[in-house]
C-alpha cells in the first residue's frame, strides 16, 4: 500500500511561528541588524515578561541571538535573528504566500 505524502504548504509552517507574537517578533527582527530589548518591547507592544519568555523560547530555538552588555552602568540586552532563524522565517512567510494564493 503506497503511502500519501502530502505536499500543502501548511506541513512547512513552522509551528514555533503560529504563535502572533513569536511571528511579530521574528518579522521585526528581520528588518533589523540588531535591536535592544526595550525599542523591541515597544514596537511590538509587549510586556518585559511577555518578551523574556517569547525571545527565550525563540532561542532555545536557535532563531535568536541575545547579547548582553552595558552602557555605561546600565545593563542592556540586544536581540538578533539567527542565520537560522532568517531561514526557517523566510521558509514560514514562503509556506504563508503559498496558501494564501491559492492553487
Amino acid at each position: 500500500m503506497a503511502t500519501l505524502v502530502s505536499t500543502h504548504s501548511r506541513h512547512r509552517l513552522n509551528d514555533h511561528f503560529t504563535n502572533p507574537i513569536r511571528l511579530a517578533l521574528m518579522a521585526t527582527l528581520a528588518g533589523v541588524d540588531e535591536v535592544d530589548f526595550k525599542t523591541l518591547k515597544e514596537t511590538v507592544d509587549l510586556t518585559d515578561s511577555a518578551l523574556s519568555k517569547h525571545a527565550g523560547a525563540l532561542e532555545q530555538a536557535g532563531y535568536v541571538a541575545m547579547r548582553k552588555g552595558f552602557i555605561g552602568k546600565r545593563p542592556r540586552t540586544w536581540l538578533s535573528l539567527t542565520p537560522d532563524g532568517q531561514k526557517a522565517l523566510t521558509e514560514h512567510v514562503a509556506a504563508l504566500r503559498e496558501m494564501t494564493t491559492g492553487l
